[in-house]
């Protein structure tokens, strides 16, 4: 069985194509889903964002943020915590450039174009097994004959 530590969360939600970012505005939270491009070596996640987005404004005031990603083919899925910011850093914004982009903006040199970046505090992870041996995994356990065991979970400091 896989152990879960950081370099297995960071494993995982290297191949989670898109996560909900959670904010809090002071009196709500707020989620929308978001494509996270995470680079382990700078233990950052990185988004794309416009710089009239409210999620900006919330950013700014409520640092803390939660990411919640989800693989249901695997049944695997992460929640981390951490701290965002928000920046201008144009090289940065050219680095992470892709052509999936162009949907919200023309290119990567649009002055409203913001990064927010995530730096991971803890995650807790679940790591299923795949679809088809979890199925047959909760089918013996519903007809009686065990217990399911669904993978492992761990709560991991990042």
């Amino acid at each position: 069985m896989t152990q879960i530590d950081r370099n297995h969360v960071w494993d995982m939600i290297e191949d989670m194509r898109v996560c909900m970012l959670v904010t809090w505005d002071g009196s709500r939270q707020s989620a929308r889903p978001m494509g996270p491009m995470p680079i382990r070596d700078e233990n950052a996640i990185y988004f794309f964002t416009d710089v009239k987005a409210e999620k900006d404004d919330q950013i700014r005031e409520f640092p803390i943020v939660t990411l919640a990603y989800v693989d249901t083919s695997n049944n695997d899925y992460v929640s981390l915590t951490g701290t965002a910011t928000l920046t201008n850093d144009r090289r940065k914004i050219e680095q992470l450039w892709s052509p999936v982009m162009k949907t919200w903006w023309e290119d990567a040199h649009d002055e409203n174009i913001r990064l927010i970046k995530v730096v991971p505090e803890d995650a807790q992870a679940w790591d299923g097994p795949g679809g088809l041996v979890a199925s047959v995994k909760m089918a013996a356990a519903a007809a009686g004959m065990g217990e399911v065991d669904l993978g492992e979970s761990a709560k991991v400091k990042m």
